[in-house]
């Protein structure tokens, strides 16, 4: 009797024992199969082809003016060109512009009275990407046209008023003047 009560002991410890041990966390049920990644990039890749085709259609369409393309994906060109001065705004200047937006056929979106003149903190301020770095290959009193593919303009968003979703657009701008920002009240 005392061995049945022993074994029954041992049993019951070990049963407690292992019961005891931490239970083991279930692993996540995976369903993703990368699918939706590679569609997106896809779609992107089309978008950013079409609107491509529709930028070198315009640059086609004007032989006589030189386009150039940009390292960041746009395109430009000068409509007034200042060949005496070498200095370009930089981080931590103001800078004074003008500018208009059209869609990508020429149809004035926002006119250059709409838009006011400008006051930008050159890289502290939050604007359009393409005009951030599109001021910055500016001279003082140069006036350019860019051509902006929808991911350096609004983008998938649009500006939620007269600009929609993956919109290329047509910025002309026109650099006033700019000075270091110590300079500027």
């Amino acid at each position: 009797m005392q061995n049945i009560k022993i074994s029954f002991l041992i049993t019951f410890i070990l049963l407690f024992l292992s019961s005891c041990k931490e239970p083991q966390a279930r692993k996540p049920i995976s369903h993703s199969s990368g699918t939706f990644m590679n569609e997106s990039v896809e779609r992107n890749k089309k978008l950013v082809k079409n609107e491509e085709k529709q930028i070198d259609s315009i640059i086609k369409s004007n032989p006589k003016i030189k386009y150039l393309a940009s390292q960041k994906g746009y395109w430009y060109h000068y409509e007034q060109k200042n060949e005496v001065d070498t200095l370009h705004p930089k981080k931590g200047d103001i800078a004074f512009f003008d500018y208009e937006i059209k869609d990508i056929k020429g149809n004035i979106i926002y006119s250059q009275a709409e838009l006011k003149p400008q006051i930008y903190a050159v890289d502290k301020q939050n604007i359009l990407m393409g005009l951030r770095h599109g001021i910055k290959l500016m001279r003082k009193k140069e006036k350019v046209t860019f051509l902006f593919p929808s991911h350096m303009a609004y983008g998938y968003h649009g500006d939620e008023k007269k600009i929609g979703t993956n919109e290329s657009i047509i910025c002309t701008v026109t650099l006033n003047d700019f000075k270091p920002e110590n300079k500027t009240k």
